[in-house]
């Protein structure tokens, strides 16, 4: 009789190890679509707002467990959220373990506070100065080694297109309302901020030195405004006073910009006296008054 021959396939035992280098290189694990990762930042975020709203509900320090419980979050994930929140100081974590809001978001707020204090003041005052003079008016403030631009008035007859719409930004040395920012530091914070931005240039016109930077800034002081020549943009002037929040303290900068061959020095008694009007609404005392 026949016997059929038999294949007799040895299987040998495969580590852990190994198999995943095996299927890893058979099939790769597929990367996350754009969209699953949108929406779990999402959901992140949205349980961090879940628990700095109950941190905000209750006066005093709360618990991890209590903290949960209010928010429907499991603990682990609660934790994990509060720890990233300690990080960037939105929530302190007092020595008891318990949880409350942190500064950070005290500092965000006057930020904010402060901001939106000075737009509600100045908006009426500057869309009247843009109507004196028929050129662009902006309100800016500092941020860093750069002014950001938070209104602006201007229309078609202000004969020049607003190249840095609300929201952009500029170097404190190459514009008029960033040379009020300067020329309010002392020495040892311009000359820091000479050597930190090395005073890059934007035109022929740009200072580049701290020499030059520091007598222009003394000229800002002594006449109680500044100018801007052709330093930030060709073919563009501006002029700016400062406006002061109740404490004395430079907040804002409000400037006029305007076609080289426009702009007026007669407009400057105007633009002193309108950011001094804003300046009092924001409950300023002018020294001597």
């Amino acid at each position: 009789m026949n016997v059929a021959a038999r294949q007799i396939v040895v299987v040998q035992p495969i580590s852990s190890l190994n198999m995943l280098r095996q299927v890893s290189s058979v099939a790769p694990v597929p990367a996350q679509p754009p969209s699953e990762t949108m929406d779990m930042a999402i959901q992140v975020l949205g349980r961090a707002t879940q628990l700095l709203d109950a941190l905000a509900a209750q006066p005093d320090p709360v618990a991890l467990k209590d903290l949960a419980k209010t928010t429907g979050l499991h603990t682990s994930t609660a934790h994990r959220i509060l720890s990233d929140l300690v990080i960037g100081r939105y929530v302190d974590r007092v020595d008891n373990g318990l949880y409350q809001l942190g500064m950070r978001l005290l500092e965000l707020g006057s930020l904010v506070k402060g901001r939106l204090n000075v737009r509600e003041a100045a908006h009426e005052a500057m869309h009247a100065l843009h109507r004196l003079t028929g050129q662009t008016v902006n309100l800016s403030v500092q941020q860093g080694d750069e002014i950001i631009y938070i209104d602006r008035a201007w229309s078609e007859r202000s004969g020049m297109q607003v190249v840095r719409a609300i929201g952009g930004r500029a170097p404190l040395h190459l514009t008029s309302n960033g040379k009020l920012f300067l020329s309010a530091a002392d020495v040892r914070q311009v000359r820091t901020y000479a050597t930190r931005t090395g005073l890059a240039a934007s035109t022929a016109n740009s200072i580049t030195t701290l020499e030059k930077l520091e007598q222009e800034l003394l000229l800002v002081r002594q006449l109680g405004y500044a100018r801007d020549n052709e330093e930030l943009e060709l073919g563009v002037r501006c002029i700016a006073a400062g406006i002061y929040d109740d404490t004395g303290k430079l907040v804002a900068g409000l400037s006029i910009s305007a076609p080289s061959g426009r702009l007026q020095d007669a407009w400057i008694p105007q633009l002193v006296a309108t950011a001094g009007s804003i300046s009092e609404a924001l409950g300023y005392e002018a020294s001597g008054a």
